[in-house]
């Protein structure tokens, strides 16, 4: 749904305003320490295609739907 809370999570997709869903958690191995976990959010729509664009370069560790995430230590 589209804006139904002001104060919840948004899609990290590009123009996307609708409500978050899932959290995409990856890391770039060049960059960050193996236990660091940098986040993405997404809706239905977009998590499909941002899991695909993080998961051809290496970089996707977990997709988790937004009410079981638990970030971890160093996040």
């Amino acid at each position: 749904m589209i804006g139904s809370d002001p104060d919840s999570p948004i899609c990290s997709a590009k123009a996307c305003r609708a409500d978050a869903q899932w959290v995409l958690a990856w890391n770039n191995p060049k960059l960050h320490t193996p236990e660091r976990r940098k986040t993405w959010l997404a809706c239905e729509e977009h998590r499909e295609h941002l899991s695909q664009f993080l998961g051809v370069r290496g970089f996707l560790k977990d997709v988790v739907r937004l009410e079981e995430w638990d970030s971890p230590p160093g996040g």
